[in-house]
């Protein structure tokens, strides 16, 4: 998408998006006309990968950037080289995260600070080293949080009070970043299931609980940040949740 003055496409960095709703969001928002700089910690291979495939469809218009988000210089260095490639940056989309169970009795010091860093600290300092740019460009932040930052998940106190953090953060950023800077977040359910295993009954269960009966996909979460990105001008400090109606079902 080019700005209607005819110049440079919009970019896009997006964090942690080498696979599962984060590749979603760069493949929908690269195939409406956005320039992307993805980025991603370990899994460096499909991040290569995805971006060979979105070169290969309009060149130069994707990069990889490399980086532990839980490291203090990594947040400046990978808007620098987003800038160094584009020219330019647009919007922000605070993706990564880890995600495991931490039950009480069995939380380690390196959990809580991996938990937190990931879905909370690297955020705000990724919004942060951004500022600059995106008020430049009257720009736009989308943090991926959860419907469990409200509702908190079993066995997972530790994630879901960072994700309850990034909820709170979404909104105090947008208030300190108006008017130059729109800050909205995103609330998944059910659409794709963790890398640990669920068995088919629990995973019913959580279908179950929806309004709509049914599972969503990565696609529903891209085409709803790419309207609060590209469509939503009068839209911030807020969170939708992508959850196919689990939340207004009462859990």
């Amino acid at each position: 998408m080019n700005d209607s003055n005819g110049s440079t496409p919009k970019t896009l960095l997006i964090t942690g998006a080498a696979r599962r709703v984060g590749a979603a969001v760069a493949r929908h928002c690269h195939q409406h006309g956005m320039n992307v700089a993805i980025h991603a910690h370990h899994s460096v291979e499909g991040l290569h990968t995805l971006v060979a495939e979105l070169n290969a469809q309009r060149p130069h218009s994707a990069v990889a950037l490399v980086g532990d988000l839980n490291h203090p210089e990594t947040p400046t260095r990978l808007i620098a080289e987003s800038l160094a490639t584009f020219g330019r940056l647009d919007a922000l989309v605070n993706n990564a995260s880890t995600f495991y169970p931490t039950p009480m009795g069995t939380i380690q010091w390196d959990q809580f600070d991996d938990l937190i860093g990931s879905n909370l600290r690297a955020p705000l300092f990724m919004a942060q080293a951004a500022q600059a740019a995106l008020t430049d460009r009257q720009g736009s932040i989308l943090n991926i949080i959860d419907i469990h930052g409200q509702k908190p998940l079993k066995n997972h106190p530790v994630y879901s009070a960072a994700k309850a953090g990034l909820w709170m953060l979404t909104l105090s950023l947008a208030r300190e970043l108006g008017p130059h800077i729109r800050v909205n977040g995103i609330a998944p359910g059910p659409v794709l299931w963790p890398d640990q295993a669920l068995d088919e009954q629990r995973r019913q269960d959580i279908i179950n609980r929806t309004a709509l009966k049914r599972p969503g996909t990565p696609l529903d979460i891209a085409k709803t940040a790419l309207f609060l990105l590209q469509d939503a001008p009068y839209i911030t400090g807020q969170i939708i949740a992508v959850d196919g109606g689990r939340s207004a079902a009462g859990y």
